[in-house]
């Protein structure tokens, strides 16, 4: 009986081993794909940065509820109003600041843990400060379980940094204030590296900070959207968000500060051009080529949307099309969604307008949608969606009707 209970468990040893082997490989084809399609294509270049994504286990970092989306280019929520960064977030931002295998890193987190992952590939040491203790705490265990030994967990206020580990070569922000905080300017050595995204709650640019001279030269990047700080942080905003009054900013395409031919006030700008030809309103539109199917094309602005007041909105544009086709998933046709999540972050609804007809000539149209009484915010999305074709499209307005 002694034998053949030892045999029994040695089989059931080897199915486990088999299932975890299983699971391990359908994640790395996952993570293979993750990089081959949201970052490679989509322009990260950096090889380290390229091999460190490849390699870090992103789902170990999610909720067990979200790991089967672990691997798609966008953020998942962790709880407690926090969330994962997409992929091509994380990639980007590390690319920017290019971590040595000499440096010594602090990142401010919101509490996943896998910027901090990323980092510790890539770097000497890696400080992170988490802000909510239950996620700090995770994201620790975590990062112990995956054996990163070079990278240190703190829970607290990321905005006061480190002081005791500093100078730090370079620092990673990874949620957004409205200015840049004093302690980590001070603790940024000379010649040391910042990315920051800094702006209004719902309007932000990614800034590169680099320390010459004690003097600190700002570089403005991409449009991005990230969650604030910190409740805290959130109240004492100069400028604070105004749900009952939703509003899209730079609908109509004329305004890019920088010149850097991506349009102010949108972020995940994936295959566009701001052109000039005949407009139908201003000087710009903004225009979305893509040729290949389940390519995004797209752009993407979030704005405060309170649903206990607003019963409905009222979303009009200007298009028009060329050889405009869907792509190979149903979900995938030029068109505009409206993304609406609740109080805690958590996904409630979206909603589409029909695919958009062709036409050469500009069409001004509009559609109405009801808002669930849950909403608080919201994410407008406007492309080919992963179809094909050309898409222009200009004059996107928002109009509310209260309950």
């Amino acid at each position: 009986m002694k034998l053949i209970g030892q045999l029994l468990l040695l089989v059931f040893m080897t199915l486990s081993a088999n299932i975890i082997t299983a699971e391990d490989d359908l994640f790395f084809k996952q993570r293979e794909y993750m990089v081959s399609e949201y970052l490679v294509k989509e322009g990260i270049k950096n090889e380290r940065v390229i091999s460190a994504m490849r390699k870090v286990q992103r789902h170990k970092f999610c909720l067990p509820t979200e790991r089967v989306r672990a691997y798609y280019d966008q953020a998942l929520s962790i709880g407690h109003l926090q969330t994962i960064s997409p992929p091509w977030i994380v990639a980007y931002m590390t690319e920017v600041i290019d971590p040595q295998p000499t440096d010594v890193v602090l990142e401010i987190g919101t509490g996943s843990g896998y910027q901090a992952a990323i980092l510790g590939e890539l770097s000497k040491e890696v400080y992170t400060i988490e802000i909510v203790e239950p996620l700090g705490k995770n994201a620790e265990a975590v990062l112990k379980s995956l054996e990163y030994k070079n990278v240190h967990v703190n829970v607290g206020d990321g905005y006061k940094g480190w002081p005791e580990h500093a100078p730090f070569d370079k620092i990673i922000v990874t949620c957004s204030p409205e200015k840049v905080p004093i302690p980590l300017v001070e603790q940024l050595k000379e010649g040391g590296k910042m990315i920051i995204p800094l702006g209004e709650r719902y309007q932000q640019s990614f800034y590169l900070l680099e320390k010459k001279d004690g003097v600190l030269v700002e570089t403005k990047l991409v449009p991005t959207l990230f969650v604030p700080m910190t409740g805290k942080s959130e109240d004492q905003r100069r400028v604070k968000p105004d749900p009952v009054n939703p509003q899209v900013t730079n609908g109509g395409f004329e305004l890019d500060a920088n010149e850097d031919g991506l349009v102010d006030g949108w972020h995940y700008q994936r295959r566009t051009q701001r052109l000039t030809d005949n407009p139908p309103e201003g000087k710009f539109y903004l225009s979305f080529q893509n040729q290949d199917a389940g390519r995004n094309s797209h752009i993407l602005q979030g704005l405060p949307l309170d649903g206990s007041k607003i019963e409905q909105v009222r979303i009009s544009f200007s298009y028009r099309t060329k050889e405009a086709k869907s792509g190979s998933h149903p979900q995938e046709y030029p068109g505009l969604t409206l993304h609406l999540y609740d109080q805690k972050r958590r996904d409630l609804r979206s909603m589409s307008t029909p695919q958009f007809v062709n036409s050469a000539e500009w069409t001004e149209i509009f559609y109405d949608f009801v808002i669930p009484v849950e909403t608080r915010e919201a994410i407008v999305q406007v492309g080919l969606n992963g179809g094909t074709g050309r898409l222009d499209f200009d004059q996107l307005v928002i109009k509310k009707k209260l309950r």
